[in-house]
């Protein structure tokens, strides 16, 4: 994995937990208070500075009550990973607008397979 690939996906886990965090209805000293972490640590994975272990990141999900993919999962390019992302926008929409939004993404494809 090249090093433009491995910050990106970086960045993408610290997304996630500051999504989750944020879901959560915590705050960073709250989520550096359950680890035993400074805040400038939760601030620091959540930009993409420091990468978190996998110990730390089955602690972060232990903390926001979610699978441990799901910090990771956002990061991944693999075809199920995106589809399951899809899958999660969708949840709760009405079935008229995800027909309008399956519409769209129709075109979208078709478009993309004419370049």
């Amino acid at each position: 994995m090249d090093e433009q690939r491995k910050a990106t996906l970086v960045k993408a886990v610290g997304r996630a937990i500051a999504a989750r965090r944020a879901e959560a209805g915590l705050s960073q000293e709250a989520v550096a208070e359950a680890l035993g972490i400074s805040r400038e640590a939760v601030s620091r994975m959540e930009t993409g500075a420091a990468v978190p272990s996998v110990v730390r990141l089955a602690e972060l999900a232990e903390i926001f009550e979610c699978e441990l993919e799901a910090l990771i999962a956002e990061a991944s390019n693999r075809k199920l990973d995106q589809a399951q992302r899809i899958a999660e926008m969708l949840d709760g929409l009405t079935l008229e607008k995800r027909e309008i939004l399956m519409g769209v993404i129709r075109q979208v494809v078709s478009g993309f397979s004419k370049d």
